[in-house]
């Protein structure tokens, strides 16, 4: 949303954008600006604003900004060492995830956030995708 409008938006604007919480969506937001890739105002006519040009900021940026750890979880328990499935499913699992992780990294470092603009604006000249 940050990247749509030429101008700061409040964190209750942009709940409201996500039918979100505007306690949540400063919380991520403070996330984003200890990244470096928000600032705020404050005060009267004061609010969010991309802190670079959106064509810079990928999805990736975004994500790792304010999700720590991997991006698939893990399950917390240990597989049992008496069953021969249990013994070598966690090693195969991994390698299979980190894979998968990244897939994911690689294919969100290739979105900007111009790039989700961009089709937003093209979803909406779409008439048909605007009845969805």
């Amino acid at each position: 949303m940050l990247g749509r409008w030429d101008r700061s938006l409040t964190s209750a604007e942009i709940a409201e954008s996500l039918a979100s919480n505007p306690v949540l969506v400063r919380r991520i937001l403070g996330g984003l600006r200890d990244a470096g890739l928000v600032w705020a105002a404050e005060g009267r006519g004061g609010g969010w604003s991309l802190a670079r040009p959106a064509r810079q900021i990928t999805l990736y940026d975004a994500h790792a900004a304010v999700e720590d750890g991997p991006i698939l979880s893990r399950h917390p328990h240990p597989p049992s060492d008496a069953c021969e499935v249990g013994r070598h499913m966690r090693d195969l699992l991994e390698a299979e995830f980190r894979g998968a992780e990244e897939a994911m990294r690689e294919r969100l470092a290739r979105t900007t956030i111009a790039d989700l603009v961009q089709q937003v604006l093209d979803k909406e000249r779409d008439p048909a995708a605007r009845r969805r």
